[in-house]
Parts: C-alpha cells; sequence; structure tokens
C-alpha cells in the first residue's frame, strides 16, 4: 500500500489509520482495555511491554552513569554565554499528543526556535562554540534521556518533529497525508530513517516523503529484533563519525 495515497489533510485524524497499526493503539492507550485480547493483540502488547521495560532501565542506567558528563557540558555551556544550559521545544508524541523534549542548548540564547519553522543547517551562524561540537558529535540528543524515562519518547522510533516544523516550505502534514501515522509509537530519540540516512533540513519534497516512508514502515514492521539492529547500527555509525552538524 502507498503510505501517501491518503486524502485527508488533517493535522491528526486516528481514523485513517491501518488495520495492521491498530494493535499498537489498543497496547498504547490509556482507554480501559477488554477483557481479552486476540493472540496477535496478546503478542504485540508483550513486545511493546518488553520495550519500555528496556527504555525504563536502559535511559535510568545511562542518566545515572552519565551524570557527571551531563554536568560537565552545562558548565561548559554556562561558560559559553551564560544562556540556559537546555533547549525546550514542544513536539509531537504518543498518539498526537504535545510533549516538551529537551536538549542541551547548541544555540544563542536569543537566536533558539521553540516552533522549530527555521531548521538548523550545516555552518548555522546561530551556533554557539560549544554547542557547535554538541550538534555535531550529537551530544546535545542525551537530555532526551529523560523523556525516555518518563514514558514521553523511546530510545527506537519515529524521530520527534516540532508541532510547526515544515519541509521544502509546508507543514509536514500537509506534504505528506498520511504523516500522523508515525505517532501511533513514541517517538525515539534514533530511528530507521535516521539509520537510512535521512536526517537534516528537508528541502525538497523527496527528501520529506522518504523520511515519512521510513517512519511508517518501523511503526507497521515493528519488533525488538528492528529495534535492537537499529541500536547497534546508530551506535556503528555514531562510532565512524556521526551524522551531526
Amino acid at each position: 500500500m502507498n503510505a501517501f495515497t491518503s486524502k485527508t489533510n488533517s493535522r491528526f485524524d486516528p481514523s485513517q489509520r491501518q488495520d495492521k497499526t491498530k494493535t499498537l493503539v489498543i497496547a498504547n492507550s490509556n482507554i480501559r482495555q477488554p477483557d481479552s485480547f486476540s493472540p496477535v493483540e496478546r503478542k504485540m502488547a508483550v513486545r511493546l511491554g518488553v520495550k519500555r521495560l528496556f527504555d525504563i532501565v536502559a535511559s535510568l542506567s545511562a542518566l545515572i552513569v552519565l551524570a557527571p558528563f551531563f554536568l560537565a557540558i552545562a558548565l561548559f555551556i554556562k561558560l559559553d554565554d551564560g544562556g540556559p544550559v537546555f533547549f525546550r521545544q514542544i513536539r509531537w508524541g504518543l498518539n498526537g499528543r504535545k510533549i516538551m523534549v529537551f536538549k542541551f542548548r547548541s544555540m544563542r540564547a536569543e537566536d533558539c526556535d521553540p516552533s522549530g519553522v527555521k531548521q538548523t543547517v550545516k555552518g548555522d551562524s546561530r551556533m554557539t562554540g560549544i554547542g557547535a561540537l554538541l550538534r555535531r558529535t550529537n551530544i546535545d540528543e542525551l537530555p532526551q534521556l529523560f523523556n525516555v524515562l518518563m514514558g514521553e519518547m523511546s530510545l527506537v522510533g519515529p524521530r520527534c518533529h516540532a508541532i510547526n516544523m515544515r519541509a521544502a516550505g509546508r507543514l509536514y502534514e500537509e506534504l505528506v497525508p498520511d504523516y500522523h501515522q508515525r505517532h501511533i509509537m513514541r517517538p525515539g530519540i534514533t530511528g530507521l530513517a535516521q539509520t537510512r540516512g535521512w536526517r537534516g533540513p528537508t528541502a525538497r519534497p523527496l527528501q520529506a516523503r522518504a523520511r515519512i516512508a521510513c517512519d511508517i514502515y518501523y511503526v507497521r514492521n515493528f519488533s525488538l529484533l528492528l529495534d535492537l539492529k537499529i541500536l547497534l547500527k546508530t551506535l556503528v555509525i555514531e562510532l565512524r563519525g556521526g551524522t551531526g552538524f
């Protein structure tokens, strides 16, 4: 099925979800569940439960181990320009809810764009001295471990987009009608699209559609093995120099 054939132009229309993803919605829902599930639903619920347990253990362990590193980064950011340590931005979360996402601030405080309209580009003049290093190494993403621990994000999933994020000058949901299908699962710190090279500014419609196609593929084909492959590939990419800029 073509992921981009829907004529719906709503910012979030749950009625358009595919049958195969309904299990994910049930397993992630806070609504009271029925007394019994089909074998497929039970299997998916178990997978999502294991995924969430791994997220909790991994994020908590990482935050404890990295605590001294976080303090050192916070000190460097403060010494650089005296501004706030964290950058906060409202982004799309599970089932289209809005969440507050944390990052280490990499730009001058007065030039930060919480709306997400102005995307970061290579050699962006808004960068601070320490910020350029943080982005190049993707260290600026590490505070999202707090979001993972709180259950707002996952280690692996479709990358978390700002509410007003644009591609080729248009809102993603206008450019890709099935865009919100990617929000059936928690957004991730890393994801399938990023391991396939679809990261950074999206100046052309093709780039945006390819990225969302990867996200929707992940949602429809989610498995713990796929998560493990994405995590390992992300680690290899970062060890080879990463994709930050």
